[in-house]
């Protein structure tokens, strides 16, 4: 999409379309339903001619394969042009783990970008975990690297740098001009990206110090640069990725301590011997809260205890709405960060020149509004809010009959961000270019060795500073000692206390009660294994869809970007996604030289079923296994679980594939391929 022709309602927008207004339904990506469709099919067919990628170049195949299930070294860069392919990546595998379950919408999508959440959406626990971690990955990671660089310019170790903010906040202070020189700067920090890395220079956020200084990484070795221990990684975010999990893993951990009454100082010396025997309760998680109210003679049962069912009504009935708050505030914070700096295809200018131009009259207002003014302001409106009820609430009533759905209309992603993509729309939109090019770009490689213990290579990109000063006011010698690794580091606390709290011990006898468990379930998983193979031939529907979840260690499980492994109702083959025709399809069939022969455009396939895509109405990750089977299924055998996919079409009908090893790859191709304006659930 073109940043030509910009007038004066693409800087600051009004909506002009009624998100409940009823749109002609499309199925292909080239009738661009949405602005991510129109930039997609834009940036396939006429791409920026200095950002031209892999994905991009015309070619003569049906299908171009760019690298699937290849090392990453061999797949070739950009992918995209204006992206690396790490950062494609990571928007990527954050996209595999927000997205569960989506839905075509007939109307038009707020803010002109479909892939936007469902007020309805669907409430899970582990979609609350996923959305904690999000918050951690933006907002958290965010707000560390903020306070850093706050404690930075406060300590003077970069003198010029803080001498340069110093004498330009007390100089506007003496000339009353403090506000207009705020407003100046978020502008100039807006409008010229350059000068943010000039007034805020980069450093690694586990490098610096409480105090503006150089420290040693939680981690013990500096081996990566976006993250807050420093943690080494094989992929550029996954140390986020990792943090997010670990931060989300320990804030339960913690509660679980505290509600089984875990009291470390308050255990007898004598007891320890006794105590290392037996497994830690809350390692366990069965029972522990119940158990510590019983044994202090408390009575937990439903019939005793009667807060106890309506408590935990209403904390799960809560969730929900807590669960999408997180979500909307998450997405924001994203729309922000890539209004910023776009990315391509998004344009690079439009989103800078409209939210300067919200910040503008700020400066224009602040040269003749007093502090004297501004508190009299302040104050009449807090009153307002308190005693104002009977107004406000009549005039929201008139808001509500004359005009229906203001608050859509007035939300941040309608008017301020209208067209600004979060994550999730973004990566959607990435996807698409290589659909609508028929060049599916490559998932993130999988890596199954740990990441090298050694320090990350740091360049100016990651550490400098501004002018003459050096570096965190550090020499290179310091800098190499704080980056070296160091194995003690990451096991140090604040005190003996917390060492106690922290500690989970199961004992010798504990450990070996674990693996017995262990090897005694396996055995049991084994033997469930077998037995659906029974149950599936004599027509189990269960049986069947658990089939081939467990793969064997030795099974190939590489397939894509046509065919998929996969199974239907029980029986093993391929999906395969045919774009020879008119129409895009997928396909199921048994026929195994699919993968010998490599063509899925034959004749003698004779596929089992077949659904234009253009039809899909709603596609929906599910598990071979409940979740509680998932996870012993997965603890026992120490293997990687398959899940499945559940494809429905605009007449209702439900196809559902199992056993799909790059389930979240043909996930992301089905959505990405057609027209469909999609919502998440």
């Amino acid at each position: 999409m073109s940043t030509e022709g910009l007038v004066f309602k693409d800087l600051l927008p009004i909506p002009d379309t009624d998100p409940t207004e009823h749109e002609g339904t499309t199925t292909t990506l080239r009738d661009a339903p949405t602005e991510s469709h129109a930039l997609a099919h834009e940036a396939a067919n006429a791409p920026h001619p200095d950002a031209t990628g892999a994905a991009q170049v015309q070619h003569g195949e049906e299908v171009v394969n760019l690298g699937w299930n290849e090392p990453k070294e061999h797949i070739e860069s950009p992918l995209v042009g204006g992206l690396s392919n790490e950062d494609l990546w990571l928007l990527v595998r954050r996209f595999n783990k927000q997205m569960y379950h989506v839905k075509e919408i007939a109307t038009a999508p707020p803010g002109g970008l479909d892939m936007n959440i469902a007020d309805e959406e669907e409430f899970s626990p582990d979609k609350l975990r996923s959305n904690v971690e999000r918050l951690y990955m933006t907002i958290g990671i965010g707000m560390m690297a903020f306070g850093k660089h706050i404690v930075r310019i406060r300590s003077w170790r970069e003198t010029r740098r803080t001498a340069w903010f110093c004498s330009a906040y007390f100089l506007a202070w003496f000339f009353d001009l403090v506000m207009p020189l705020v407003s100046l700067t978020l502008i100039t920090l807006i409008l010229y990206p350059q000068s943010r890395e000039v007034m805020f220079p980069p450093a690694p956020i586990a490098l610096v110090s409480s105090t503006g200084g150089v420290q040693k990484p939680k981690a013990g070795t500096l081996g990566s640069t976006d993250s807050a221990t420093g943690a080494p990684e094989n992929h550029k975010g996954e140390a986020v990725e990792q943090e997010a999990s670990n931060f989300f893993n320990g804030f339960t951990s913690i509660a679980l301590s505290s509600a089984s009454g875990k009291h470390p100082q308050g255990e007898p010396p004598e007891a320890d011997a006794q105590d290392d025997k037996i497994p830690d309760p809350t390692a366990m998680a069965v029972g522990a809260a119940d158990a510590k109210d019983q044994v202090a003679g408390g009575a937990t049962s439903k019939e005793h205890d009667k807060t106890k069912v309506p408590m935990e009504t209403a904390m799960w009935t809560k969730m929900r709405p807590i669960m999408h708050g997180i979500a909307d505030v998450t997405d924001t914070w994203e729309r922000f960060a890539n209004m910023l700096e776009p990315t391509r295809p998004f344009p690079k200018n439009r989103y800078h020149l409209r939210l300067a131009g919200v910040v503008a009259p700020l400066l224009l207002i602040s040269l003749f509004v007093t502090s004297y003014m501004f508190m009299k302001g302040v104050t009449f409106g807090v009153g307002f809010g308190f005693f104002g009820d009977p107004i406000i609430s009549r005039g929201f009533t008139l808001l509500n009959r004359k005009f229906p759905n203001w608050q859509k209309l007035l939300e941040l992603r309608n008017t301020l961000l209208k067209g600004v993509p979060t994550n999730a729309q973004l990566a959607i939109t990435l996807l698409r270019i290589g659909e609508a090019n028929k060049a599916p770009l490559p998932p993130p490689p999988h890596i199954d060795h740990p990441p090298p213990e050694r320090p990350a290579d740091i360049s100016e990109k990651e550490l400098r500073a501004t002018g003459s000063d050096w570096p965190l006011n550090a020499t290179q010698e310091e800098l190499d000692v704080a980056m070296a690794p160091d194995p003690t580091i990451p096991h140090e606390t604040g005190g003996s206390d917390i060492d106690q709290a922290k500690d989970t011990k199961h004992g010798k006898k504990g450990s070996k009660i674990l693996n017995f468990f262990r090897g005694t379930v396996k055995g049991g998983v084994e033997t469930t294994m077998t037995a659906d193979k029974v149950k599936a031939a004599v027509g189990s529907k269960h049986a069947k869809n658990r089939l081939g979840a467990v793969p064997h260690k030795d099974q190939d499980l590489t397939s894509g970007p046509v065919e998929f492994k996969a199974r239907h109702d029980g029986k093993k083959g391929h999906v395969y996604i045919t774009t020879k025709a008119t129409i895009p399809c997928i396909a199921f069939s048994t026929d195994k030289t699919i993968e010998k022969i490599g063509s899925v455009d034959r004749e003698d396939l004779h596929p089992l079923w077949s659904i234009p895509v253009g039809r899909i109405s709603e596609l929906r990750k599910v598990g071979g296994f409940g979740w509680k089977a998932k996870i012993v299924v997965g603890w026992a055998m120490g293997r990687e679980v398959a899940d499945g996919l559940v494809i429905t079409d605009r007449t209702g009908e439900e196809t559902r594939l199992t056993a799909i090893p790059l389930r979240d790859e043909l996930f992301n191709r089905l959505i990405a391929m057609g027209g469909q304006k999609w919502e998440c659930w």
